[in-house]
């Protein structure tokens, strides 16, 4: 079995080189945005290649002592190699066909090379599948590091008994994620995972905060996400600040004393950072910031803004922008926003609650001298892509997570409802439903690890990341939305956890780089190659 899914591998390798030459063919007498559905086809088959890349090494890491994972990574490669000849969904509406590059010989041959796992009948397949997770059974996911297991452990143990247990009812009730709960959080040192030990850190890697995000993430987004605004600032701070910089502020968020915010996404400019019109401007030993920002997660109780701001006026698009460190009173649901010039109000979202999203403005705000990242002007925008690796892998765990809560919630229902005389379990369609949304939270799960992985090597990972978030953010929308039908009525009920869990994943497609973003990032980033 393993040959055959290596000899299928390698033709869906071949038939990526295919694709990534006739899209260069387009590209060198068309701009990608006139080649725009082709170039974001082919960045869904090379993500799709490397999913199944990722999946085949989890399977050969495994050495065979689970028999689920041969049927999960069986399942993997018929429907990958299915969509990659027939058609890969980039979207509800938006399906790509090997035809839009010109590639359906390719695709052909392709679907001949893997006739034998095309024309197999998975049905049984998928129904042992079922059956096992009925039985308890579940996939391997040791990482063969008995300390990295240990953290999982740690972290399912936390999920379990401080998240699961209430995350609805603060979602229901838009609370804010309680103090106690962060401060436990800070406690096992999830806003310091990846910053250094010297400055209070746990100094570990992309793959550790890959697995911390994707347990709390399973409990509820909000918690997985109340870290990513610590590795965005960390990560910030670590890169490109003074000194100084590092030695003020990264113990009290590894600490997770101070809590900060991303500051970056304007009413009018959601991708095109290149037209931010916040000005920040020297006034005798500080800075006075002028503007307004949208989107903002977390803005009311955090204290340090990272906040990206105009500060060279005469400069165009990104030279212009400069990182500023802006600290700010923490507020209260009585005042929010309790610092001088300095306003905001709370724009009101279907899920991903739990930290409140703001429309924010600034009038004269004031910020200290030393607020410049790195002290220098006109650096803000490199410094913040810098940070795009980690936060796309960290949203790909948060997506992971997301996804095999929906599988669990789904896979309850499935066994307590009870129709006809039996468990829906048992009907075929529900058994579908519920063997391949596992197959895609493990395709997910092991291509988010592997862009971490490639990211703790030191080499440049966008493209893996930006493949990572994609895949991701697909598998925890598909998954809900399985879920969901399984419920049947009652999912749509707000009293089921499982229309929390749908609110929440539709917002993976969206924040850090939408998937259209991401399928850019990829295609360019293969057929321009990497600078």
């Amino acid at each position: 079995m393993r040959m055959a899914l290596h000899n299928a591998l390698t033709a869906a390798q071949v038939y990526r080189s295919a694709a990534q030459a006739a899209l260069a063919h387009r590209l060198a007498a068309n701009p990608i945005d006139a080649e725009q559905r082709a170039a974001h086809g082919f960045a869904w088959v090379a993500t799709t290649v490397a999913a199944l890349e990722a999946v085949l090494d989890w399977l050969e890491a495994g050495r065979g002592a689970n028999p689920l994972d041969a049927q999960v990574a069986t399942l993997a490669f018929a429907e990958g190699i299915g969509q990659l000849a027939g058609g890969l969904p980039m979207g509800q509406n938006e399906i790509f066909r090997p035809a839009d590059l010109g590639i359906g010989v390719a695709a052909r041959t392709l679907a001949d090379a893997c006739a034998d796992l095309l024309d197999a009948d998975h049905a049984a397949t998928r129904t042992a599948v079922a059956a096992a997770l009925a039985e308890g059974h579940w996939p391997s996911e040791t990482l063969h590091d008995a300390d990295l297991d240990a953290i999982r452990d740690q972290y399912r143990r936390f999920t379990e008994t401080e998240i699961i247990p209430h995350a609805h009812g603060w979602h229901l009730a838009n609370a804010l994620i309680p103090d106690a709960t962060v401060q436990a959080m800070a406690d096992l040192g999830t806003f310091g995972v990846c910053i250094a030990e010297e400055f209070g850190g746990l100094g570990l890697g992309k793959l550790v905060m890959c697995i911390v995000t994707e347990e709390l993430s399973r409990g509820w987004i909000g918690a997985g996400s109340l870290g990513t605004r610590s590795e965005i600032a960390g990560e910030l701070i670590a890169m490109g600040g003074t000194d100084a910089q590092k030695a003020e502020w990264l113990p009290k968020i590894a600490s997770g004393e101070i809590l900060p915010t991303a500051v970056f996404t304007e009413p009018d400019t959601g991708s095109d950072l290149g037209s931010l019109q916040t000005r920040a401007r020297r006034v005798g030993d500080g800075w006075v910031i002028d503007g307004a920002k949208n989107w903002i997660t977390h803005a009311a109780r955090s204290d340090l803004m990272t906040l990206l701001a105009r500060t060279v006026p005469d400069a165009k698009g990104y030279a212009g922008l400069s990182m500023l460190l802006v600290p700010k009173p923490r507020g209260t649901d009585a005042d929010p926003f309790p610092a001088a010039g300095m306003s905001g109000s709370e724009i009101k979202v279907l899920g991903y609650r739990g930290m409140r999203e703001y429309a924010l403005q600034f009038d004269a705000m004031q910020a200290p001298a030393d607020a410049l990242l790195g002290g220098e002007e006109g650096q803000g925008f490199k410094q913040l892509m810098r940070t795009f690796e980690g936060a796309r892998i960290q949203t790909a765990a948060r997506a992971v997570g997301v996804a095999r809560r929906a599988l669990e919630l789904g896979l309850a229902y499935a066994l307590a409802r009870k129709q006809f005389g039996r468990a829906i379990v048992h009907f075929p369609r529900v058994a579908d439903k519920l063997a391949m949304s596992l197959v895609d939270f493990v395709a997910a799960r092991e291509l988010s690890y592997a862009a971490a992985r490639a990211k703790d090597s030191g080499k440049r990972c966008d493209i893996e990341a930006g493949m990572a978030k994609l895949l991701g953010a697909r598998a925890a929308w598909s998954n809900a939305d399985a879920a969901l039908q399984i419920h049947g009525g009652n999912g749509y009920a707000l009293e089921y956890e499982i229309s929390r869990v749908l609110c929440d994943a539709r917002i993976l497609n969206i924040f850090e780089g939408a998937a259209e973003i991401q399928a850019q990032v990829i295609a360019r980033g293969l057929t321009a190659g990497r600078n």
